[in-house]
């Protein structure tokens, strides 16, 4: 069964990026099932595991090679954070932006899929946290007819958090709001389209996008889901919300024909990404591909579901 994290990944990386000590040889590879428990130790205690802050910050020990889990979609993120390019007929979409150091990673998994940055017409951010968004600023004068999109709370997000950021060891920059989305909005290029759902609960300006996948003739309806975890709530109203978001995305994957049927996940160990991909790299004719599985990802849901709903007891009961 896959899983979910739901803890405070944001906080996590903005609290430990520390020392660089044995971070590359913390884990051979990128191990859905450690990583999950390093974070869950940082869960338990409220203190980063130094080795954990090394290794987020270790441009090797992050570094994925981009893979291709579908016939036009890449991975272009690293190890801890997504980022997807989904191409079509008139031009590539790329979701999120990373962030700080990894930013010259991202443009070099771009290039090393064949991908012209030119050709680039939209990125789709998810959310206002830096490690989706942080990047923005510097891949701006790089992509040349991107357009940059975010819901208005998200942008909202993003900038605040930028300026808080200004004068401290880590600051980062914001680029100014480019498109603004709602919920149902609907961005087509060439032969897919891009759904928008606002899906507050990870932060209040949360959006998901859902768009169409191939594979070896057959098109699948995919999401990426804009956040995971509640490490940013603040009271019982936001993770009720959240609980609202998780109910409304169960409905999508049940529906059917025009189901969900992938989850292109915003963090990879949440639902062992690592795992699939070498499941994928070692696929023979005629099996099945890995990642399309709806029903893991309702089993996913009921995991996040069930957590918000413990968080929500403990939220009412301050």
């Amino acid at each position: 069964m896959r899983k979910l994290i739901g803890m405070g990944l944001v906080a996590a990386l903005a609290t430990g990026l520390g020392g660089q000590a044995s971070a590359q040889a913390l884990f051979d590879g990128c191990p859905s099932d450690q990583i999950l428990e390093r974070f869950a130790e940082f869960g338990r205690t409220g203190k980063m595991p130094p080795d954990l802050g090394g290794w987020l910050n270790n441009p090797e020990a992050q570094y994925v090679e981009p893979w291709s889990p579908f016939d036009n979609v890449d991975y272009v993120g690293i190890c801890w954070v997504s980022a997807w390019l989904v191409h079509t007929e008139e031009g590539t979409v790329l979701i999120d932006a990373l962030y700080g150091p990894f930013t010259q990673t991202l443009v070099d998994n771009i290039a090393k899929t064949g991908t012209d940055l030119a050709d680039i017409k939209y990125v789709l951010m998810t959310h206002g946290h830096f490690d989706h968004v942080g990047g923005a600023a510097t891949l701006k004068p790089l992509l040349p007819n991107a357009t940059f999109v975010m819901t208005q709370g998200g942008w909202d997000e993003a900038v605040a958090a930028s300026e808080e950021s200004q004068g401290g060891p880590r600051a980062w920059d914001m680029i100014e709001p480019e498109m603004v989305v709602a919920d149902g909005d609907r961005i087509s290029l060439g032969d897919n389209t891009f759904t928008v759902l606002e899906t507050p609960g990870h932060t209040w300006g949360t959006a998901s996008y859902v768009y169409d996948v191939r594979d070896e003739g057959e098109t699948y309806r995919a999401i990426t889901i804009g956040g995971l975890g509640l490490n940013a709530i603040e009271g019982p109203p936001q993770v009720e919300a959240f609980i609202e978001s998780l109910d409304r995305m169960r409905a999508l994957t049940e529906a059917g024909d025009m189901g969900i049927d992938v989850h292109l996940t915003t963090h990879g160990f949440s639902n062992n990404l690592d795992e699939d991909r070498q499941a994928l790299a070692d696929r023979v004719d005629g099996q099945p591909n890995v990642m399309v599985d709806p029903e893991g990802l309702l089993a996913q849901i009921e995991t996040l579901r069930a957590g918000a709903e413990d968080r929500l007891a403990s939220e009412e009961a301050k």
